[in-house]
């Protein structure tokens, strides 16, 4: 998925207000959304296997820690 730039590249927001869809601002979201967003940001690859939302809101996301396979 692109983002406003029309790259692929995740947004850096530590340099300044990037847009979401929608074209509001970061800053317009919930901190429990940008506090998610750059876990996401911060994973880059994994599984989340259980993402608890209350009132709208992510609470509590579960990982994947250890999947092996072989052959």
């Amino acid at each position: 998925m692109a983002n406003s730039s029309g790259s692929s590249k995740a947004p850096d927001w530590s340099a300044g207000t990037p847009t979401i869809e929608g074209g509001r601002s970061a800053q317009a979201m919930h901190p429990a959304w940008l506090d998610f967003v750059r876990f996401c940001e911060k994973l880059r690859h994994g599984d989340i296997e259980r993402l608890k939302i209350q009132d709208g809101l992510p609470v509590l996301a579960e990982l994947t820690t250890k999947k092996v396979k072989f052959g």
